[in-house]
């Protein structure tokens, strides 16, 4: 029997660096689709495109994670190195660098409810920077007109607050901004709501708050923004949000605390009995302190009286009383004299300037003026229409004289034919001599056919 023939050896599968990256990530994908990793978080870091890197470990090992913006906004707090979390995600490989990570997806801390950690966290913060220090808080009006109340229409607070604040004070103005208390959205509504009626003209105290529930129902008011707003309101505030176990982040930064909405109508108004009933103690004290005082003035006042170097006192206080209005009479009198005579100075000197008053004599000058100006245009007008008679009178005897006049009614001048001078007499000119014979409308040129007495001519 032959011997078996050696199997050939199968082909080399050669893979480049991205293929194989490509399947051991396709392999972890499908294996760890879904995974919880508890660890301590260290080099967290977010990067201006708002995801957050970071890095998984515990005593024996570490893994790189990364958590996308859209998950890190939904948490409650923020996290930080050294923190002890749960976090649950993907496993996957990031093929640049050929490391595996975890794409986180939620992020809890070990031991501490997340919720509790970002309020641990924010209260730190706030504190830090001054906005529960007790000098900074303002007391509230002792009667205010105007109250702001920030709330939700739906719950009892509001019905609460109402019904407290007309029982205690009914000539009371209520302003209410709703808003909601809960749910997305409603921190920075409550944010808007604060600022809105911190504007308000007249607005002496703002009350916001809302009824009881669990800590995720109160969580709007252990927010930033709200505690921003609160700190930021031009009025003192009352915080009223829950009951009287409930402790919000709105309760340390607001001026007052209420343990609930009740009690926070009843805080920021006394009732009007109580007040009038104040006042009329306060009066009654008063009068009492000033009659108290009186009484003991009197008494001094008479015992003085009692003293043996008081006798005779009140005589001579009458005689320097006396005295006293007697100099004051005379004073009066003098004074009344003195400006008597400065009167009379005064009218004496008003008149004399009234005789330089330049508004006078620019008066008296101008109605003289006004007068020449109209003699100077009668006078004028006058001229005027003799001279135009004597200028048609003249006018009329030099056309009376004008030889166009002599002209007109048919007679003629004969002129030599350079026009230079007159004929008067025919013999002047002989047979073929050229004339200018000017009529009254126009001339003619003329030659002489016969010269000497009787000749006639004919124009050309």
């Amino acid at each position: 029997m032959p011997p078996p023939e050696p199997e050939a050896p199968a082909p080399r599968r050669i893979l480049t660096v991205t293929e194989l990256t490509a399947r051991v990530r396709k392999l972890i994908e499908e294996q760890f689709g879904d995974v919880w990793v508890e660890g301590e978080l260290s080099n967290c870091r977010v990067w201006n495109t708002g995801h957050m890197y970071f890095t998984l470990k515990d005593a024996g090992a570490q893994v790189r994670g990364v958590m996308f913006r859209s998950a890190l906004r939904a948490l409650r707090f923020a996290p930080q190195d050294g923190l002890r979390v749960v976090a649950r995600g993907r496993l996957s490989v990031y093929d640049p660098k050929g490391e595996y990570q975890i794409v986180c997806e939620h992020l809890e801390p070990e031991g501490l409810g997340a919720l509790q950690l970002a309020f641990d966290q924010l209260k730190q913060r706030l504190a830090a920077e001054g906005l529960f220090d007790a000098r900074r808080k303002r007391p509230l009006p002792v009667l205010p007109r105007k109250i702001g109340v920030v709330t939700s229409l739906d719950g009892a607070a509001v019905r609460d607050i109402i019904k407290v604040l007309r029982r205690r004070y009914p000539n009371a103005h209520i302003v209410i901004r709703p808003t909601r208390v809960q749910g997305d959205g409603a921190a920075l509504d409550i944010a808007r709501a604060m600022s809105a009626v911190g504007r308000i003209d007249g607005i002496d105290v703002v009350i916001v708050g809302r009824g009881g529930g669990s800590i995720e129902d109160l969580w709007a008011f252990n927010e930033e923004v709200v505690a921003r707003a609160i700190a930021g309101c031009a009025v003192p505030t009352i915080a009223a949000v829950g009951h009287e176990t409930d402790v919000t982040i709105a309760d340390f930064v607001a001026d007052v605390r209420a343990p609930t909405p009740s009690a926070a109508a009843e805080m920021v108004v006394a009732r009007k009995d109580d007040f009038y009933a104040h006042i009329d103690r306060l009066a009654h004290r008063a009068g009492a302190a000033t009659a108290a005082r009186l009484h003991r003035c009197e008494s001094r006042l008479r015992a003085l009286e009692a003293r043996p170097g008081y006798a005779g006192r009140p005589g001579h206080m009458a005689l320097r009383g006396r005295h006293v209005a007697d100099l004051t009479h005379g004073l009066a009198r003098a004074v009344r004299a003195r400006i008597a005579d400065r009167q009379r100075a005064y009218q004496a000197l008003r008149l004399a300037l009234d005789t330089f008053d330049l508004g006078r004599r620019f008066g008296r000058l101008r109605t003289r003026l006004v007068q020449a100006d109209a003699g100077l245009g009668g006078a004028t007008v006058r001229i005027r229409h003799g001279a135009d008679g004597r200028l048609r009178s003249a006018a009329a005897r030099l056309e009376a004289l004008s030889p166009l006049s002599v002209l007109g009614r048919g007679y003629a001048v004969c002129w030599n034919g350079e026009r230079t001078a007159i004929i008067r007499d025919a013999a002047a000119v002989a047979a073929g001599d050229r004339v200018r014979v000017t009529l009254a409308n126009g001339e003619l040129d003329c030659e002489v056919r016969n010269g000497g007495q009787g000749a006639a001519g004919s124009g050309q």
